[in-house]
């Protein structure tokens, strides 16, 4: 452990913390780091900052400094992730919930009415970050969450029992597998949707996270495929599906959902004006000839 960490003052440890990381959060991220094994919030840290860093944290701060360094993402550092309105655990076993996501809780909530008991889906549920941000907002709405992994599911129902969040349930299976003979008003998920292969999967964040969560087949497009190829079944009249994808897949997607019979099909931007969501509606009249 680098000496001039072992009982340095707090201000100084955090501007040693920073100067070994890098980018222009460098100093936000020691400081969230240094807070974490302190067990103190903000405002402390300020007040304290003239406090010596006792030797087992200063070990503890260097420790997470060099698995930063190493490129391990924050989050998992951290094991927390904000999303929404909520403070989410998070692993691992998760994909990191992404603020881009948010545009597809939005849209979501534009078409889910609040004075009404709705039926909702999320697919490929990880940390609960979609249902639970719905169920949060929509406390009349039954909300099933679906996912795969038994690691994702068991930190995402501690997610749900953190925020007193009743109204939603979670399932293992594959994407719609486990609601069999069910139908709801809306269906959201953020599938994999990177090609299997792309040089983006062993840079950065993704380097860390589930392959399972990131990448699906040749042109990305296999679970969303699958997805859209079962949903209608899984509609009430009139319900809604909606995807996040990535900034280039709009079309295709697009020409996914019309292939089903989705009507009002239509791509929308996220804040950065890219591609970020593609959803689509079934009728009445496809409904009932099912």
């Amino acid at each position: 452990m680098p000496a001039d960490l072992i009982t340095a003052r707090l201000d100084l440890a955090l501007r040693v913390g920073a100067s070994r990381l890098s980018g222009p959060d460098a100093r936000h991220e020691a400081e969230h780091l240094l807070l974490h094994v302190l067990g103190r919030d903000r405002a402390w840290l300020f007040a304290h900052g003239d406090d010596p860093l006792p030797e087992r944290e200063a070990a503890a701060f260097d420790a997470l400094l060099g698995r930063r360094i190493a490129g391990e993402p924050l989050a998992y550092l951290l094991g927390r992730r904000g999303f929404w309105t909520l403070d989410l655990q998070v692993s691992p076993a998760t994909l990191i919930p992404r603020p881009e996501t948010e545009r597809l809780v939005e849209l979501a909530l534009e078409r889910l009415p609040e004075a009404r008991a709705l039926r909702v889906a999320d697919l490929g549920t990880g940390s609960g970050a979609i249902a639970l941000a719905l169920a949060s907002e929509r406390p009349l709405a039954q909300v099933v969450a679906t996912d795969l992994s038994e690691d994702a599911l068991r930190l995402a129902r501690s997610n749900a029992h953190a925020h007193g969040l009743a109204n939603v349930v979670f399932r293992r299976g594959s994407w719609l597998a486990p609601l069999a003979g069910e139908r709801f008003d809306l269906i959201a998920s953020n599938p994999p949707y990177i090609a299997d292969g792309d040089p983006h999967l062993v840079q950065g964040d993704l380097r860390f996270e589930p392959p399972t969560a990131l990448s699906s087949g040749a042109d990305g497009l296999d679970a969303i495929r699958e997805i859209v190829a079962a949903a209608p079944a899984h509609l009430l009249p009139g319900g809604w599906l909606l995807l996040e994808h990535g900034w280039d897949q709009g079309e295709a997607i697009r020409a996914l959902l019309a292939g089903s019979d989705f009507i009002d099909v239509a791509t929308v931007a996220d804040l950065e004006e890219r591609d970020r969501v593609t959803l689509g509606r079934v009728t009445e009249a496809q409904d009932a000839s099912r």
